[in-house]
């Protein structure tokens, strides 16, 4: 059984949730997500709580029904306080800049690499070499950075490319004559 789905997620004052058949709808200060949760899996409202728990006793539902609850305290935590990730740029020349609704990164190509900001998600650029991005829903913001990172990620013997802030890159040595 899963420690994690044993748990009940509590609902704070200033936000509602609301069960209704397998769909979790949460609505508060920040805005309002949903998720549709497995039919394997069982969600109730009480008291202020949602708590989840599987349906039948097959490993796959034992399985998803931490998952659920995951989730489901990812949309409390997404409404009240929000999720941000951080990029940082490494490299001569590296650089990422704000157009509008486009985040345009130069990233030693021959051209500029050009990121459309998808709806719900603030990029900010306090840096030419670091990258936030923050929204509601954890799940588009790790998206959105791995995408960004896809473009250049990090090579192992210069360190050069974009990687997350707190990212460890296991360095090589270069070959040796």
């Amino acid at each position: 059984m899963s420690r994690v789905g044993k748990k009940p997620v509590t609902v704070p004052s200033g936000v509602t949730a609301s069960v209704e058949g397998q769909t979790v709808k949460v609505k508060g200060p920040k805005g309002q997500l949903q998720f549709v949760v497995h039919d394997d899996v069982d969600v109730k409202l009480e008291n202020g709580e949602v708590t989840v728990k599987p349906r039948y006793e097959t490993n796959r539902a034992r399985a998803l029904y931490g998952t659920a609850r995951a989730q489901v305290a990812n949309l409390v935590e997404g409404v009240t306080k929000g999720f941000e990730k951080k990029l940082e740029i490494t490299g001569v020349g590296y650089r990422a800049t704000l157009q509008g609704k486009n985040l345009q990164l130069a990233l030693g190509y021959s051209h500029d690499v050009v990121y459309t900001i998808p709806e719900g998600i603030a990029i900010t650029v306090p840096k030419p070499t670091e990258i936030n991005i923050v929204g509601i829903d954890s799940q588009v913001v790790g998206q959105v950075a791995a995408e960004i990172r896809s473009y250049r990620p990090p090579e192992p013997y210069k360190g050069k490319g974009v990687r997350y802030a707190n990212e460890f890159i296991f360095r090589k040595e270069g070959k040796k004559k």
